[in-house]
Order: structure tokens, then sequence, then C-alpha cells
């Protein structure tokens, strides 16, 4: 009997502390790990970085970004695109390589261009696919807008900067003449070039026969050109030659292909065709901004009303036909 009870009284003893048994569990804090966002990462976001010059500031000039419209950072190379012949096909859209980069965990950029040496820059970022390439040493900033190849539109870039095309080859040999139009003074014009801004004379004219030698050509004439929009109409452009005397040239230009331009000379109804000759690999950086004295911008807009002028003769005249 006192086995049973002794039993009894240990079985209700586990029974109470089995009971009263709670199992308490601690749980570990949670935290929130952020992704450390590096400058790799950044540069990597965007296939390519359009260099929007009209934004970039500071006295002095970083060359291998004041000559390229575009830049792309490829693991550890940098592309570039200098020139508007062949751009959306050079190199897939990226352009040629023109050097390497570095990056470190302050946002700084080494770059080591393969002409223009190494430069160092602090990287800013503005906003979503905007930053700022700032380079200590000179004070010279440079805004980048981030695209990717698919959404990038060569088309509007080419289109803007005609003016460079221009620049890209040593001489613009006349190919074409038609046989409708009055015979005129640039009849017998067959080279021209064209050269940065800035330059005193930043067009020449050669009445030279077709086929001479680029480094033969003899240049009769220079004097400043400009290329203007035409409203409603974004791929065509007003090429004007000022040549320093009454009769200067006005025509509407038309790019056909990467080497060839069309001029249709409003005045006599000719048209003539040129193709570039001396292709120019790297844009020249003293041609950042396209420029006019005020002098050529004032003939410009004479010749612009005399040549609706003579539209407006035209059209009456053939309304009465």
């Amino acid at each position: 009997m006192k086995t049973m009870k002794l039993l009894s009284v240990f079985a209700l003893a586990a029974t109470l502390l089995t009971s009263c048994y709670t199992e308490v569990i601690v749980a570990d804090d949670v935290v929130d790990v952020v992704p450390v966002v590096t400058l790799n990462n950044v540069l990597n976001d965007y296939e390519i970085w359009y260099v929007d010059i009209d934004r970039s500031s500071g006295n002095t000039v970083v060359p291998f970004l004041q000559k390229a419209f575009t830049i792309s950072f490829r693991n550890g190379n940098i592309f570039a695109n200098n020139n508007l012949s062949g751009i959306g096909s050079n190199g897939g859209g990226f352009g040629i390589d023109v050097g390497f980069y570095d990056t470190y965990p302050n946002f700084e950029l080494d770059v080591s261009h393969d002409l223009d040496g190494t430069y160092s820059f602090d990287v800013r970022t503005l906003s979503g696919n905007e930053i700022e390439l700032y380079h200590p040493n000179t004070g010279a900033s440079y805004i980048l807008v981030g695209y990717q190849r698919n959404t990038f539109d060569y088309d509007l870039v080419f289109y803007e900067n005609i003016h460079y095309f221009l620049q890209e080859f040593v001489a613009w040999e006349k190919i074409y003449t038609s046989d409708a139009g009055n015979i005129n003074p640039f009849d017998y014009e067959n080279f021209l070039q064209f050269l940065p801004a800035g330059i005193s004379g930043n067009f020449r004219s050669s009445e030279d026969t077709n086929g001479t030698p680029i480094d033969n050509i003899f240049w009769d004439y220079d004097g400043i050109y400009d290329v203007d929009n035409v409203p409603g109409d974004f791929y065509l452009k007003t090429l004007t030659l000022d040549y320093n005397f009454p009769d200067n040239e006005f025509f509407e230009l038309t790019v056909i292909d990467d080497e060839t331009i069309e001029l249709y000379q409003v005045s006599s109804g000719t048209t003539y065709q040129f193709r570039g000759k001396g292709y120019i690999q790297y844009r020249t950086a003293e041609g950042a901004k396209g420029k006019t004295t005020p002098k050529i911008r004032k003939k410009t807009a004479d010749i612009k009303k005399e040549i609706e002028a003579l539209k407006a003769k035209k059209m009456a005249k053939h309304a009465k036909i």
C-alpha cells in the first residue's frame, strides 16, 4: 500500500511539474540588408550615356568627352561614338573602343584614354538616368544621360548635329549635277571642305577637276557656312555658304547616306551631290558648338526671304498656267 501511495505522489508531482512548463522562444531581431550600390552598378545600368554638351561647364574641356556624342562602360572598357557617320551601326551602336576605366568605393572613376591620357573624376548621381562627371583638377563638369540602345534615338543626334557630320571628311567631291536648273557660278565648284567653328574661314571651295587627290586640292575660296533647320521637316536642312558678295549660295541640304549629301539650289533649280573623301575617325574637339556670326545670320535670313519670294513667284506662275 505504501509503495502505491509513493508512486501516486511521484506521478502527481510529475504531472504538476509538466503542466507548469512553458516553452519560451526568443526571436532574433530582423535586420533588413540594404544592397550597396556601387559606381560600377550605376555605370552599367545603361548601355549608352549621351554626353549632354550643352550642360557641360568649366573653362577647361576634357578632350575625350568633348568630342564624344555617347560613351559606354563595358567590362572595364570605354566605347564612344565620336562620329556621326555610321552612328547607330558602328560597334553595334556602342561606337569604338577608346580606352579602359576603373571604379572605386567613393564613387571615383579613373579613365585611361588611348589618345588623351588619364583622368580621374568624382561621380555624382543626379537622377535615375543622369550622372555628373566632375574633374577636380580642372573644374570641368559633364552631364551624362543614360539610355538603352533600343530606346536611344540615333537619328535625332545625327540630324541635330549635321554641322559636325560635314566636318567628318577632309573634303567633299561633287559627283553629280542635275540637267535641270539654270547655269550658275556654283556649277564650277567641284570640292567643298567644312572646318570646325571658330577657325577663320570655316568652309573652303575649289574648282579643281574631279579626281584631284585631297592633298593636291587648291582651295580657291574660304568663307563661313551655316546650317539651319527647316520647320516641319526634321530631315531637311538648309546650308548657306557665305562668299562675301551678294551671290551667296543657299541650298536645301539632304543626307543620302553616311558619306553622301545632296544640295538643292532653290534659286537655280539645280541639284548637286557630293561624296566625302578622307574620313576623319575622331570628331575634333574644337567643333563643340555650331557657331555663326551675326553677319551670316542676317545674310541667311535675307536669302531665305528672297528664296520664299522666288517660290511664291513660281507658284503664281504655275497657277496662271
